[in-house]
């Protein structure tokens, strides 16, 4: 499954580039844990006041949504940059042989 997390800064964070920067190399080592597989952090192209800035998304089997929401990783994106985010949004999907950006196509 793909767990993407959307978030938009608030007016606090001045260098959104410099803060994207800082949460890649946290979310680096996500691959590493038990059932996930991979993990992107994408930066929005288009800088408008209604567009979220960026996009974390985690592949992971759905078994490890649990562990992962206890994570030490996970605690830290919550309490470290928390308090930058004046939005967020949590979506999950799972693709089962459509073709999807990064999906491994695989059929549980």
């Amino acid at each position: 499954m793909k767990h993407c997390i959307i978030a938009k800064f608030n007016d606090s964070v001045d260098d959104k580039a410099a803060m994207i920067t800082r949460i890649d190399k946290l979310f680096a080592p996500a691959p590493a844990m038990d059932g996930i597989h991979g993990c992107t952090v994408l930066r929005n192209c288009i800088d408008r006041e209604n567009r979220y800035d960026l996009a974390i998304i985690i592949d992971m089997d759905k078994a490890a949504l649990p562990a992962w929401d206890a994570s030490e990783l996970h605690r830290e994106w919550k309490s470290g940059f928390g308090s930058y985010l004046a939005a967020k949004a949590i979506f999950d999907f799972e693709c089962f042989g459509r073709q999807h950006a990064g999906c491994r196509h695989s059929r549980r």
